[in-house]
């Protein structure tokens, strides 16, 4: 806790392969709110605001690792729906990077979705298509609803947004 009693924020960044990972620092920077970067040993990050912690590069050995620091209050950015129920679960807000928050309401759903993906690819029968080439509007959605989740965050602690 801080002097006025308020939780410290991090913020945790899933890095490997992360589009978002510059966008997301800038706004924490700009406010003040420290960063850690998880990577795996595969993955080579450099950060003049963030801190880069590098981890083995065994399954899931990232996804540990960040799930074990962060904590209530914190806001973790992952493209993985495990990751994100996990965080959801400590009381730390979670934000894919497409800007969509993971939510109590929505995670359920996104988890059903993520094990009927990889149902259809282990068949074989159905070969999946990867996401669509990243837009400058996606990385502007994306910085307008962190933004906002900060916000939301920044009042929740009873801090000024």
């Amino acid at each position: 806790m801080t002097e006025t009693g308020v939780n410290r924020m991090t913020i945790y960044i899933d890095a490997d392969a992360c589009p978002v990972t510059r966008i997301a620092e800038a706004i924490a920077r700009r406010r003040g709110i420290p960063v850690t970067l998880l990577c795996d040993t595969n993955h080579v990050l450099v950060s003049e605001y963030g801190t880069v912690i590098t981890v083995g590069a065994g399954a899931d050995a990232v996804d540990i690792a960040l799930i074990n620091r962060c904590r209530r209050g914190d806001i973790v950015i992952t493209q993985d729906h495990g990751v994100a129920a996990l965080a959801l679960g400590k009381g730390a807000r979670a934000i894919h990077q497409s800007g969509r928050w993971y939510t109590d309401e929505n995670i359920d759903g996104l988890l059903m979705e993520r094990h009927l993906a990889g149902k259809a690819r282990r068949s074989g029968k159905h070969r999946l298509k990867g996401p669509p080439k990243r837009t400058v509007e996606d990385d502007a959605r994306f910085a307008e609803s962190f933004e906002r989740l900060i916000e939301e965050a920044l009042k929740a602690q009873g801090g000024p947004a």
